[in-house]
C-alpha cells in the first residue's frame, strides 16, 4: 500500500461519501501498518526461536543451563527448555499465519475501497457538485 490516499487537493469539493471513504482508507492503512510491525516483530521471535532450538539440538544433554524467566536466569534441564522452546515456535508460527492473513484482508479492504472511492469520484465528473445527469446539460 502506496502513500496516504488521494485526501489533500480536492478536500474541499468532496460529497460527504466520498470524505467518509478516504477517512476508511486513512484507518485502514493505520491498521496494517499496526499489522506489519506486529508481524515483522512475531518473525523475529520466531526465527529467534528457532536458532535457539537449533543450538539446544546441539548441545549435550547433561549440560547444565538456565532460561530467562522475566528479570532471572533459572536453572533448567534439556528436556523442560526444548519443550518450552518447542512450544515458543509452534506458537509464533501460528501467530505469523494469522498476522499473513489479517494483512491480506486489510489489503483486499483497502483495495476495495479505493475501487469504490474512484467509482465514486469518477461518477461525480470530478468538478463542482450540480445536477449533472447522464446525459448531461
Amino acid at each position: 500500500m502506496g502513500s496516504k490516499p488521494v485526501a489533500g487537493n480536492m478536500q474541499g469539493n468532496l460529497p460527504p461519501e466520498a470524505q467518509e471513504k478516504i477517512e476508511e482508507l486513512q484507518d485502514l492503512q493505520d491498521t496494517a501498518q499496526q499489522v506489519a510491525a506486529q508481524k515483522e516483530q512475531a518473525q523475529t521471535s520466531l526465527q529467534e526461536s528457532k536458532t535457539a532450538l537449533e543450538t539446544l539440538e546441539d548441545l549435550d544433554d547433561g549440560l547444565e543451563m538456565y532460561r530467562e524467566v522475566g528479570e532471572l536466569l533459572v536453572e533448567t534441564d534439556y528436556d523442560d527448555a526444548y519443550e518450552a522452546l518447542e512450544e515458543k515456535v509452534d506458537s509464533l508460527e501460528i501467530r505469523v499465519e494469522t498476522l499473513e492473513k489479517q494483512e491480506e484482508r486489510v489489503e483486499d479492504q483497502f483495495n476495495g475501497l479505493q475501487s469504490e472511492l474512484q467509482n465514486m469520484l469518477q461518477q461525480g465528473g470530478g468538478g463542482p457538485q450540480g445536477p449533472q445527469g447522464p446525459g448531461g446539460a
